[in-house]
């Protein structure tokens, strides 16, 4: 009973760990557990930019090293003599220049800086313009080398053909999800610029002028009333006298 209540346990555990694998039975210990895989990042994925970017060894180096091979099991002596064999002598010097000491040093870069589309785009000019030396040493090939010289031209060529495809294929989906990249952080950039909402600014009160002070008026004495003129004893003309009058003598 206790082995089984211990196994439940242990069971409820394990559901939430998906992506392992695990038995039913008792006596699995955690160490028989595989160990967790590292999910590679892919072109299309939301992993960072730089690891949709190709590695030029990866991609470029298998096709390369057959170039390599066939070029260095050319015999042109065996060529039909003329113009051809001598253009394709020039152009085989030039494709051997290239892959033992120009392109190293541009993929070692590329290699070391696998997030710059700097470093890439140079590796795949180069090779652009080597497919189309090979390319007319091939056709040179056609109507002056020998059959089994010719077929393993053509094999080393089309092998260069689907490697330089898949390389500029590769590049232009790092560049896209860089852009995307860039897109996503000036977005995140311009949400978190947005200025705060600023307070009205109260302007300072002007400070008060001082009180003026107001002197008391001083009044004026009030004017006298006139005095009237002294009264006289004179009376009127056409006023009887209350005197009675003398008699005549």
């Amino acid at each position: 009973m206790q082995n089984r209540y211990a196994t439940l346990i242990l069971a409820a555990f394990c559901v939430p760990c998906t992506g392992y694998s695990f038995q039913s039975s008792a006596g699995v210990t955690p160490a028989q557990n595989p160990p967790a895989q590292s999910v590679s990042s892919t072109p299309g994925s939301d992993a960072p930019a730089k690891s949709a970017l190709p590695n030029p060894s990866g991609l470029l180096q298998p096709a390369l090293d057959t170039l390599q091979q066939a070029v260095g099991a050319l015999q042109v002596e065996r060529w039909k003599r003329g113009s051809v064999r001598d253009e394709a002598a020039a152009n085989i010097a030039s494709i051997q220049q290239d892959l033992q000491t120009t392109l190293p040093a541009l993929e070692k870069e590329a290699d070391a800086n696998p997030g710059a589309i700097s470093k890439a785009l140079p590796v795949s000019r180069n090779i652009n313009a080597l497919y189309d030396v090979v390319l007319r040493v091939v056709d040179g090939a056609r109507v002056a080398a020998p059959g089994d010289q010719f077929a393993q031209l053509q094999d080393a060529i089309s092998a260069l053909q689907k490697a330089r495809h898949l390389y500029d294929d590769r590049i232009q989906n790092g560049a896209a999800a860089q852009e995307k990249q860039i897109g996503d952080l000036q977005i995140a950039l311009k949400a978190e610029a947005k200025p705060a909402p600023v307070c009205p600014v109260v302007p300072a009160a002007a400070p008060e002028a001082p009180a003026k002070k107001t002197t008391p008026r001083k009044r004026k004495p009030a004017a006298k009333p006139a005095t009237p003129p002294p009264a006289t004893n004179v009376q009127p003309a056409n006023s009887q006298s209350n005197t009675p009058p003398k008699p005549n003598q």
